[in-house]
């Protein structure tokens, strides 16, 4: 367990230990992510809730919201900002539940949303994870 918390990190801490993550991701994958907003949410909205037919609030640790990277064009109007969704709560029960550290865990989750909506592959994730799990400066 993250040793600086004795209680779960409030929305605050947590926004904190996202941004010290996001910050010390790989080179090759943060351009990826450029101009996306990270938004920490205690859990996903109810409309995410039913357009992914989730059993629980908990069953969704990030999410995407945007449009694909190779999808993008120029003509496209901007109708919304990317954004990657944290839901602290549901992390906070995998934290719990797992006992893995928690900002090896949200690294993880970034990665993955960022990952798999700009068309990498599991073994490139793994890759850029095994990067990114080094020690961060």
């Amino acid at each position: 367990m993250d040793k600086r918390f004795r209680f779960s990190p409030s929305l605050n801490d947590f926004e904190a230990i996202a941004r010290e993550v996001y910050e010390g991701l790989p080179q090759e994958l943060a351009r990826f992510a450029d101009g996306v907003v990270i938004r920490v949410d205690d859990f996903p909205d109810t409309e995410t809730e039913h357009a992914m037919d989730l059993e629980s609030p908990f069953d969704l640790l990030g999410l995407y919201h945007g449009v694909a990277w190779g999808e993008k064009s120029l003509a496209d109007t901007v109708a919304d900002v990317d954004m990657i969704f944290l839901y602290r709560r549901p992390i906070l029960e995998y934290w719990c539940e797992s006992g893995e550290d928690l900002q090896h865990l949200i690294r993880h989750v970034l990665i993955h949303e960022i990952g798999h909506h700009f068309g990498l592959s599991d073994a490139d994730m793994e890759r850029i994870e095994a990067t990114a799990d080094e020690p961060m400066m």
